[in-house]
């Protein structure tokens, strides 16, 4: 793609996005760790000065829409407050995503230690500030979760204790030591601010190779990482620390009430944003968690995998985008009970039907924010959706 201007829109919480249904601030959370202290803040703002929502998003941040330019500051101080600004400078490229139950339950390195390392070392270079708000980072532990999720550039643990780098999703062939990794993932970012012009993402870059000068490749390059359309969801026995457990919660179109955030935050224990719009609860004894789930399930919190929820998703659409051709939101949530899908063919289908028990998106426009670049693509036209995208 050919970019006409070298900056993007991406939001931020300094930098705000103005909807149809007022600014819009989005809360970097590097690796979408976050502490109940952090949500309960996050949760409280969105009551008094936004929509009364956080919404989760494909890169893990959180979302408060619908704030009143008068209460824009107010928005500012309260995420400032909470310890999720640390850098006026790099606010918005602290964008990095890795494995959410890394370090808990499977994977073969714990790389959540990691993040505030590099987290760090991208605030502390004034280079990188010069980074677009798209520029994506990744650290998988292994399983091959994130690296799926096309960052422009990411780590991903290897057996051997090495780990592969890959730029835009797919495998260099490049191997670094355990303390290579991170001095790379820096270098290759200051090397694309060098060098994008008008690009936003390595993928937009003639020859992303030249990236890579100077590193040594030892491995097969070329392999894309596989795609994951979906993140954990249930009830997930921890390995460490051991007889603990994870509740994996599905939220709904990514938009979890504040009220429902205020209860995820009162059971005090450490919590994780991921990439597929869901959020852990971690280091729950048994008892805690039954109990937990027991009361968040009813106030519309996922926890069963095999619900239609865990393969829906959905840009923000009519009222929220003055750029949305429909309430994709609203379309979604009808296809989830059961009803028809509207294809620009005249023809009406179902969930089932058309998702093949795999992955749907609604959009409300070409743009297709949100779009996990799995399953279906469905695209809001003339009263009815156009399938532009298929496995």
């Amino acid at each position: 793609m050919a970019r006409t201007r070298s900056d993007d829109a991406c939001p931020g919480t300094r930098q705000l996005h103005t909807a149809a249904d007022g600014a819009l601030a989005r809360v970097r959370l590097p690796g979408g760790l976050l502490t109940h202290e952090q949500l309960h803040a996050l949760a409280l703002t969105s009551a008094e000065f936004g929509s009364g929502t956080l919404e989760l998003t494909a890169r893990a941040s959180l979302q408060i829409r619908g704030i009143a330019v008068e209460n824009e500051t107010e928005v500012v101080a309260a995420v400032g407050a909470a310890g999720l600004l640390p850098s006026a400078t790099h606010e918005r490229v602290r964008n990095i995503v890795a494995s959410p139950l890394s370090g808990r339950s499977g994977g073969l390195r714990d790389v959540h230690p990691l993040v505030a390392e590099l987290d760090a070392a991208i605030c502390a270079d004034p280079v990188l500030a010069g980074l677009p708000g798209r520029f994506l980072f990744a650290l998988d532990d292994g399983r091959g979760d994130v690296a799926g999720l096309g960052a422009d550039v990411a780590l991903r643990m290897c057996d051997d204790g090495n780990a592969a780098l890959l730029l835009a999703g797919a495998d260099t062939g490049v191997r670094l030591a355990a303390d290579a990794g991170l001095p790379a993932l820096v270098e290759v970012a200051r090397r694309f601010v060098a060098v994008r012009g008008t690009a936003w993402r390595i993928a937009e870059l003639d020859d992303p190779g030249l990236l890579l000068d100077g590193f040594a490749v030892t491995a097969p390059a070329g392999e894309r990482a596989a795609v994951s359309a979906r993140g954990p969801v249930g009830w997930i026995t921890q390995d460490v620390p051991a007889d603990q457990v994870s509740l994996a919660a599905a939220v709904p179109l990514g938009v979890l009430p504040a009220r429902t955030a205020e209860f995820l935050a009162a059971i005090e224990s450490p919590l994780v944003v991921t990439p597929w719009r869901s959020i852990l609860v971690c280091d729950l004894d048994e008892g805690v968690a039954d109990t937990a789930l027991r009361v968040l399930a009813p106030m519309g919190l996922v926890f069963d995998d095999g619900s239609r929820w865990v393969s829906v998703s959905a840009c923000t659409g009519l009222p929220g985008c003055a750029k949305s051709r429909a309430d994709v939101r609203a379309d979604a949530a009808a296809a989830v009970a059961g009803g028809p899908i509207h294809l620009d063919a005249a023809e009406d289908i179902t969930l089932e039907g058309l998702a093949g028990g795999g992955h749907l998106h609604f959009a409300g426009c070409e743009r297709a924010c949100g779009n996990p670049h799995v399953g279906d693509l469905l695209v809001a036209e003339n009263g009815g959706y156009q399938r532009v995208q298929t496995p």
